[in-house]
């Protein structure tokens, strides 16, 4: 592994750090840790990276791996939004198997870009939508394409947060300036930083495709440059409506997440918050609680699972299955094997690229009052 990003004063590196390496199936090895060549430097021990794997820039390191014996297999991108881009390009044009850190690209016009150098270079190339890792969430996916839901009607899916009800960005708290920024985050604030995770679980566990949005943004802490609350409403292609809402200003919220589909036949409802249940209810019978790890469960739960039930998984559990995922068509790459790269159980650079039609999207009709916006793409994955 190659780490991209991570360095002294940033959250996302180390999580990826801890993922990939979770399960024994890969080494850091190398690092760019950070855009300033003294803190990539710096910041190289924290990782136990030797020293002369240590660089200082993006692509130093990829011209220096590239002629070791030894390089690196893939590198995990974990940087702001605006140089998502570049650095995944570069590795992809180099051979590089790629993880990369949502939302994909800093616009539409990469991500399509970005596909395109995927497509022909035939590298793996995972998103970090982490959710979809978890056993219940994998479950709930299981369960929708068996049919046991039926037709699918509705999905609702929130995440709520409330940790920028004040300016943050004004003081030197790092995670709160570059996401707040437009020149590194994107067009899109709160929408684009924790509003696709929400949009992309409901569409991991139904597989509707979407036909038409609607979306309104609004940001409610005076003087902010981007929006920090919204709400989406979707039309599938079957009909079903599904609603995306996403907070950053609701007092006591954290890290809020929560999904529910209704189908014909039975409906649900996971909480990130609690990740280890998940309720599925029926007219006229018990509701039933499904436990991480307990009886019942399909092979994607249980393929996704470490430990026994009762012993709470959680977060980084479920970023390290994406990893495993992803490593599964790795190894299959470097053995000369084919491998899935459109429908995959790991978020991929297909994806990407839907979750930044939906930004641009949702943006588009917010800026028009809510206009229903066609919400279609030749490569969206089902």
């Amino acid at each position: 592994m190659g780490l991209i990003g991570g360095g002294q004063g940033a959250f996302i590196g180390r999580v990826h750090a801890t993922a990939a390496v979770m399960d024994n199936r890969a080494a850091l090895v190398a690092g760019a840790l950070s855009s300033d060549p003294a803190k990539a430097k710096a910041s190289a021990p924290d990782y136990d990276i030797p020293a002369d794997r240590a660089y200082s820039s993006y692509k130093e390191m990829a011209e220096a791996e590239k002629k070791r014996p030894d390089g690196v297999d893939f590198v995990s991108v974990a940087t702001p939004n605006h140089t998502h881009f570049e650095i995944a390009k570069t590795f992809v044009e180099a051979g590089y198997n790629v993880i990369c850190d949502k939302p994909m690209t800093f616009d539409l016009a990469q991500a399509e870009e970005l596909l395109k150098v995927v497509e022909k270079s035939g590298v793996v190339f995972a998103v970090s939508h982490n959710y979809t890792g978890h056993p219940l969430v994998r479950q709930a996916r299981e369960m929708v394409l068996n049919g046991e839901l039926g037709e699918i009607n509705a999905i609702r899916a929130r995440y709520i947060q409330g940790w920028l009800r004040t300016r943050l960005e004004s003081s030197d708290q790092k995670q709160a300036k570059w996401r707040t920024d437009p020149k590194q985050s994107g067009i899109a604030g709160c929408f684009g930083d924790i509003g696709t995770h929400a949009y992309n679980l409901g569409r991991y566990i139904t597989g509707l495709l979407p036909k038409d949005i609607s979306c309104v943004l609004a940001t409610f802490e005076p003087g902010r440059a981007l929006d920090d609350y919204g709400t989406a409403l979707i039309r599938f292609e079957n009909g079903a409506l599904g609603t995306v809402t996403a907070s950053q200003i609701t007092h006591g919220r954290e890290n809020d997440v929560i999904i529910e589909v209704d189908g014909t036949k039975a409906s649900l409802e996971w909480h990130q918050e609690n990740p280890n249940q998940m309720i599925v209810r029926k007219n006229g019978e018990p509701h039933r609680i499904y436990t991480r790890g307990g009886g019942g469960l399909g092979g994607a739960a249980g393929a996704a699972t470490r430990i026994p039930a009762g012993h709470p998984e959680g977060y980084l559990e479920a970023f390290a299955n994406v990893y495993t995922a992803a490593f599964d068509a790795m190894a299959k790459r470097a053995a000369g094997e084919k491998f899935e790269t459109v429908n995959t159980v790991y978020p991929n650079i297909y994806d990407g690229v839907e979750g930044m039609l939906f930004i641009t999207q949702c943006v588009a009709s917010s800026k028009d009052n809510g206009h229903w916006l066609p919400f279609k793409h030749p490569k969206l994955r089902k």
